[in-house]
């Protein structure tokens, strides 16, 4: 089970200015959906084929719907030699409910 991360956590990491990259795993629609505006998109069935675009060095967030796609990508980029994997506990819907309203639900 990877780490997992709050998204108040989240918040607070972003607005400090940390360096992060917030990887967005859900599929086109949800990201038209609802998305966090300092995310990168590559959906969970690309991720294999794009890890190229994905800095090994870079601490990674991924987030999906409710948290459970994106454990599976953080768990699978932990085993692909990324050190430094979190998964947001209980994905965008989460984040919408106890950060910023404004994301819609869906």
């Amino acid at each position: 089970m990877p780490a997992q991360i709050s998204p108040r956590e989240l918040k607070q990491r972003i607005e400090r200015g940390d360096h992060l990259v917030v990887l967005d795993v859900r599929e086109p629609e949800e990201w038209a959906l609802a998305r966090l505006a300092v995310a990168v998109h590559i959906p969970m069935g690309e991720i294999a084929g794009r890890l190229h675009e994905i800095d090994p060095d870079q601490e990674i967030v991924v987030v999906c719907h409710h948290g459970i796609r994106s454990a599976q990508v953080a768990s699978f980029l932990a085993q692909r030699d990324f050190p430094r994997v979190l998964n947001l506990a209980g994905g965008i819907d989460s984040w919408s409910l106890t950060v910023d309203p404004s994301v819609p639900r869906y």
